[in-house]
Order: C-alpha cells, then sequence, then structure tokens
C-alpha cells in the first residue's frame, strides 16, 4: 500500500497534503514530453513522493516505470503550491492539496515505452503546438518554461 493509500485509511476524505515531483523532458529538437492516461489530458511525468524516497528518486522511478527513460541530470525549475492546485477526486471525494516540484531534464537515455498495463501513452511536441487537451495549470508552465529556454 502506498503512502496515500495508509493516509487514506486514517483521514478518510479529508484533505491531504501530498507532494508531486514532475519533470519537463525536453529532447535535442525543443520538444517536451507529455504523457497521459489513454483518454485522459495530456500532463508532464509526475508521481506522488512516497516514504522514504528523494523528490529526484520519485522522478527517475515515474518516468522509467511509466515511459522506459533514464533521466541523467534534473534542474529544478520550480515549487508551486496554493488554491489552483486543490483537487477533489469525483469518484471518492477525496480532496488533495498538491505541492508542486518542477524539474527540467535535457539529458536522458533509452526509448520511449509508455506502460501500456496502465493505458499510458507518451509523445514529444513542439512547445508552439501543445495538444488541446493538457492540464491548464501545466499549460501555463510550460509557457515560463519556454520563455525560459528562449534567454
Amino acid at each position: 500500500m502506498n503512502y496515500c493509500d495508509t493516509m487514506r485509511e486514517k483521514i478518510g476524505n479529508d484533505p491531504l497534503i501530498i507532494v508531486r515531483p514532475s519533470v519537463a523532458i525536453i529532447n535535442q529538437n525543443g520538444e517536451i514530453l507529455l504523457n497521459r492516461y489513454i483518454d485522459g489530458i495530456w500532463n508532464i511525468p509526475g508521481d506522488i513522493l512516497q516514504l522514504n524516497e528523494s523528490v529526484e528518486e520519485c522522478i527517475k522511478r515515474n518516468v522509467l516505470q511509466d515511459i522506459g527513460l533514464t533521466l541523467k541530470r534534473l534542474t529544478l525549475f520550480g515549487v508551486y503550491s496554493g488554491t489552483e492546485l486543490i483537487n477533489r477526486v469525483e469518484e471518492s471525494g477525496d480532496e488533495y492539496q498538491t505541492v508542486a516540484i518542477g524539474y527540467l531534464c535535457t539529458e536522458f537515455e533509452g526509448e520511449i515505452k509508455p506502460d501500456r498495463n496502465q493505458g499510458i501513452e507518451a509523445q514529444f511536441f513542439a512547445l508552439n503546438n501543445l495538444p488541446t487537451e493538457i492540464n491548464p495549470f501545466i499549460k501555463n508552465k510550460l509557457l515560463e518554461l519556454k520563455a525560459h529556454l528562449i534567454k
């Protein structure tokens, strides 16, 4: 059982603060890797921090398991929190407030092999040609990233 499941057993549907490391993976063409569960919205790779792992270990584990890439070097891009990161799961009524830790990675190896057992798809997109079905918070942060990369 993971950390969130353990906490949910103790607190029910009450709000839970979670830490979610995420990573903007940029290839040599300046494109960003986005992933999604089939028929979901596009997002950057990320996962919920588990007990006894660092944020860097969390994101490297997630990307390797879900997408098949090994991340080499991570650069901190930003830490985000606030009311715009409060999420309520319709089916369960569970409420989460996320502290998002964003990284940038341009050094990685491997081949994109999404975890089909979890129904994940992943592909690179040009920053000026993002899909319309993208998380709005992530879209805004990618626009900041685009400006950061142009400097």
